[in-house]
C-alpha cells in the first residue's frame, strides 16, 4: 500500500490501522534551516527524508490578471496594515455599490503550472484547491470590527459581499477539479474563525453568514468526488457538528491547546464522523519537548484519534523554533 492509498483509507474512515504522516507546510525560514541540517536541496528533499505521505499543492498563483491586479483588492490599492483597517465596504449601505465593484474574472485563471506540479507526486495523497478564505476576504472588505458589527446593522450588505467572494471561489475550484480529474484527492481549504478560547463570532452568526459559503464550496468538491479537508485554527468546537453536517470528511489542524480542541474531547464526540489531521501540539510540545516525549505524545494521540488519523502538527506552518529532531521523532512515531 503506497502513501496515497493509505491516506485515502483514512479519509474514508476505513483505515487498516496505519496512521499517516504529513509534515505540513513549514515556514520558509524553517525550510532553509532544515535543508541545511539535512543536506538536501529543497523542501521536497525534506518531505522525502521524513517519508511524508501527503503533498499540499495549493492553487496560489493561478489568477493572472493582464494588469497584475489581485482577485480581491479589498482596500482599493492601499496597503493593508491591520485586520481592523477599513476596507472598500466599511461604510457601504447600498447593494448597488456591491454590484458595481470590479469582482474577479474567472477567465484570468490559469492552472497549467499547478497541474504540472500535482503530476509530480503520483504516489502521494494530493491536497489542493484554492485556499478560498472567504471569511477573511469579506472581513478585509469591511475591516474586522466593521464586519462583525454589520452582521447586525447591515446583514444584506454582508450577505451580498460574501456571495460575490464565494462565487469566485466556487467557479475557480470547479474549473480546477474539472481539469485535474483524479490527480487531486482532496479539496483542502481554510478559514480561521476560532481564537484560543472560542469562536470569533457567535454560532448563530456563523450559521447565518459563514456556513452557507462552506456548504457551497463543499458541494463543489463532492460534485467532483473529492474528499474535503477543512482548516481552521483555534477553538471551533461549537460548530464542528455543523461542519460535519455540511459534508467535511476531515478536520485540520486540531489546535491542541485551544478550548475543547484536545484529543480526548474530539475523539469522544466526533471520531465516528470525521477523520483527523494534526493535533501534535506546536505551541509547547514540539518546541520544548525531547524527541522521546514527542514519540510518547504521538502514541497517546494515536490511542485517542486513531486509526483514522494523520499525524501532523497542530499548525501546519512549522516555525524555526521547532527543532528538526522533534519533527523527525514525530515522523518516526507515525510509522511505529
Amino acid at each position: 500500500m503506497n502513501s496515497r492509498e493509505k491516506i485515502r483509507k483514512i479519509f474514508e474512515r476505513n483505515s487498516s490501522g496505519e496512521t499517516g504522516f504529513w509534515t505540513g507546510s513549514p515556514h520558509p525560514e524553517t525550510v532553509e534551516l532544515y535543508k541545511k541540517q539535512l543536506h538536501v536541496a529543497d523542501q521536497e528533499g525534506i518531505f522525502q527524508y521524513l517519508n511524508d505521505d501527503c503533498r499540499h499543492v495549493p492553487a496560489n498563483a493561478v489568477y493572472l490578471h493582464p494588469e497584475g491586479r489581485p482577485p480581491f483588492d479589498t482596500t482599493a490599492g492601499k496597503p493593508r496594515l491591520s485586520h481592523s483597517q477599513p476596507g472598500c465596504f466599511a461604510e457601504c449601505t447600498d447593494l448597488g455599490e456591491v454590484a458595481k465593484f470590479p469582482w474577479p474574472n474567472p477567465e484570468y485563471l490559469d492552472f497549467d503550472g499547478l497541474l504540472k506540479e500535482i503530476g509530480n507526486h503520483p504516489d502521494k495523497y494530493i491536497l489542493s484547491g484554492l485556499w478560498s478564505p472567504f471569511f477573511h476576504r469579506v472581513s478585509d472588505f469591511f475591516g474586522m470590527e466593521n464586519y462583525f458589527t454589520k452582521m447586525y446593522t447591515d446583514p444584506e450588505i454582508v450577505e451580498a459581499v460574501t456571495d460575490r467572494v464565494v462565487d469566485f471561489f466556487v467557479v475557480a475550484n470547479d474549473r480546477l477539479f474539472a481539469q485535474a480529474g483524479d490527480k487531486v484527492d482532496a479539496f483542502f481549504f481554510g478559514n480561521d474563525f476560532g481564537s484560543q478560547l472560542d469562536l470569533l463570532i457567535s454560532p448563530e452568526m456563523f450559521e447565518k453568514f459563514v456556513l452557507p459559503g462552506f456548504r457551497r464550496l463543499i458541494a463543489v468538491a463532492k460534485r467532483h468526488e473529492k474528499k474535503v479537508l477543512l482548516h481552521s485554527c483555534g477553538s471551533i468546537y461549537k460548530v464542528i457538528p455543523d461542519l460535519i453536517e455540511a459534508g467535511i470528511d476531515a478536520l485540520h489542524p486540531l489546535q491542541a491547546k485551544a478550548a475543547n480542541m484536545d484529543a480526548v474531547t474530539l475523539a469522544r464526540e466526533f471520531k465516528n464522523d470525521i477523520a483527523f489531521v494534526g493535533g501534535v501540539d506546536t505551541q509547547a510540545l514540539l518546541v520544548h519537548a525531547t524527541p522521546e516525549e514527542v514519540k510518547e505524545e504521538v502514541g497517546r494521540l494515536r490511542g485517542l484519534l486513531g486509526p483514522n488519523w494523520v499525524v501532523s502538527p497542530s499548525h501546519e506552518a512549522l516555525l524555526p523554533n521547532v527543532p528538526l529532531a522533534n519533527v523527525i521523532a514525530m515522523a518516526q512515531a507515525a510509522r511505529e
